[in-house]
């Protein structure tokens, strides 16, 4: 990957980082729900009339809508609001990157190697010390959501990855009218009329501000510039990138709610990416050795020697 995508990598995972803050931000007077269609309708509206829709069937384009934007969303708002911190919640989200390898390895039939498998272990046993951490002071129960938000967006991944070569900001907009009539149905549904007339009232500049950074520099600057990366490099050139985001993510947590992870939190934490970079960090391959000359090519060289220096070089004076 040339230095400029990878700075772009860098810029997403900054902005996905900060994310999880805007979003707690938000949820303080917002349903998860309702929120997460407030949002979309801002992703799409008015930029569906101005960005071409993907050359893509819209059966693409309603399942990457399914699992990038409506399934993790919706599962990581609801573990935010259940009181998952969204420090952990950027850090655990990461999952996502084990999770892609292992769907791609079955789905892409891309066979994973025995290091890609060992930071598969890793990574499953950082989540488990996370949990045991979690469940020390806290329900599991959001855990659990944002763990199922990254198997959701790992799902989406790998379907981006197959549809090859699209436009990243045309498959963000286009994929995001997959997510509001269902999240308002959901809402309608789980929180309720009247949670949701309390929301919109509730509504505020605070609110306003949140759904302006996840709209616009999460879905359309952050999942535009991914959606291209991914699209044009394998997916275990990018998907490496994302460890960057609970490193941002924590750091904006603490500074916004003053959250600290306990010790065995911090601790499964580091499993979990140490986890990840095993599972998805190449070596680079060594220099091609010169291959050693066969017994011809010897022998070749030798009757090449004795000939005359006139006939290896027209026009050269002889010996």
């Amino acid at each position: 990957m040339r230095p400029r995508n990878a700075a772009l990598a860098v810029l997403v995972a900054l902005i996905w980082g900060s994310n999880f803050v805007a979003i707690r931000v938000g949820l303080d007077d917002v349903p998860p729900l309702l929120f997460l269609a407030i949002r979309f309708v801002v992703v799409c509206l008015p930029a569906v009339f101005f960005v071409r829709r993907p050359a893509l069937p819209w059966r693409d384009l309603l399942l990457i809508g399914a699992f990038v934007s409506l399934g993790q969303f919706a599962l990581l708002y609801v573990g935010i609001h259940l009181g998952m911190p969204p420090g952990l919640s950027s850090l655990v989200l990461q999952a996502q990157v084990l999770f892609t390898v292992v769907i791609a390895a079955v789905w892409l039939r891309e066979r994973p190697s025995q290091r890609q498998l060992l930071g598969v272990g890793l990574g499953g046993a950082g989540l488990v010390v996370i949990a045991v951490g979690r469940g020390l002071s806290s329900p599991l129960l959001p855990l659990a959501v944002v763990i199922l938000a990254a198997v959701s967006w790992a799902i989406g991944n790998v379907l981006t990855r197959r549809v090859g070569s699209v436009s990243g900001l045309g498959l963000t907009v286009w994929t995001g009218l997959v997510v509001p009539l269902p999240a308002l149905a959901l809402s309608w549904v789980v929180e309720g009329p009247d949670a949701i007339a309390a929301g919109l009232a509730a509504f505020g500049w605070e609110a306003a501000v949140s759904t302006a950074y996840t709209a616009y520099l999460s879905s359309l600057v952050g999942y535009g510039i991914w959606n291209t990366l991914l699209s044009r490099h394998p997916v275990a050139s990018v998907t490496p990138f994302a460890m960057l985001v609970p490193v941002f993510g924590m750091a904006a947590a603490a500074l916004a709610f003053g959250e600290r992870p306990t010790l065995l939190e911090l601790f499964g934490g580091l499993v979990l990416l140490a986890g990840v970079a095993t599972a998805v960090l190449r070596r680079r391959p060594k220099p091609n050795r010169p291959l050693t000359q066969s017994k011809e090519q010897l022998l070749g060289s030798r009757d090449q020697a004795r000939r005359p220096a006139a006939s290896a070089q027209t026009g050269s004076p002889s010996t």
